[in-house]
């Protein structure tokens, strides 16, 4: 505690000194045991905040527990990438989501990722994403595109210029849902081949 008491006095000697001799009255008051709950204090509340960004940073690398799901589709694309999809679920807002990741397993950098986000004039000017990915319900005989915001950006991962070999990239991509009755659609995005997925939900 006297340090403590010190170093909030230290602008003058005098109040040094004062600083100092509360300190040792306190102490002698047995106030010493109460000094040390008081230090504990803040270093458990800055342990507490370590603590607190540590699950950032393990956030950060939490693909790993993405990629332990069990995949609902893999998908072999070009140059060794591959489109994992874990998870195709119906919103009560009438969407559906569609979420995944993509592997690059190729020993060099993938640079064609802007080939996701398909050829519509609105998409190309908002940049690279997975804009250009489709559902389709073959029963229905209808196309479902990724939706877009009143500015024209998809709802979906954008962003996605390239992708460095043996790195692994979450994305996701938000369509209109199908009729209640549709569980099965074809998931379509550019450079990967067709896959029948289940939605659920």
């Amino acid at each position: 505690m006297s340090i403590r008491y010190t170093a909030r006095a230290h602008g003058t000697l005098a109040a040094g000194a004062v600083a100092l001799s509360v300190s040792l009255l306190v102490a002698g008051c047995g106030g010493g045991g109460g000094g040390e709950g008081d230090d504990a204090k803040p270093a458990g509340s800055q342990s507490a905040s370590v603590g607190g960004n540590a699950p950032k940073g393990d956030g950060g690398s939490g693909q790993e527990p993405v990629s332990d799901v069990e995949p609902i589709a893999e998908l072999r694309g070009e140059m060794g990438m591959v489109l994992w999809l874990t998870d195709a679920k119906r919103d009560s807002g009438g969407f559906v989501t569609v979420t995944g990741q993509v592997e690059n397993t190729g020993d060099r950098i993938y640079t064609r990722a802007n080939k996701w986000r398909g050829d519509e004039t609105d998409v190309i000017k908002h940049g690279s994403s997975t804009a250009g990915a489709t559902l389709i319900d073959p029963g229905g005989k209808k196309r479902y595109y990724v939706l877009r915001d009143t500015d024209g950006r998809c709802l979906c991962t954008m962003g996605l210029g390239t992708v460095k070999d043996g790195a692994t990239v979450p994305v996701f991509m938000q369509f209109p849902a199908p009729p209640e009755e549709v569980d099965e659609v074809q998931f379509q995005m550019p450079t990967f081949p067709p896959a029948t997925i289940k939605i659920t939900g």
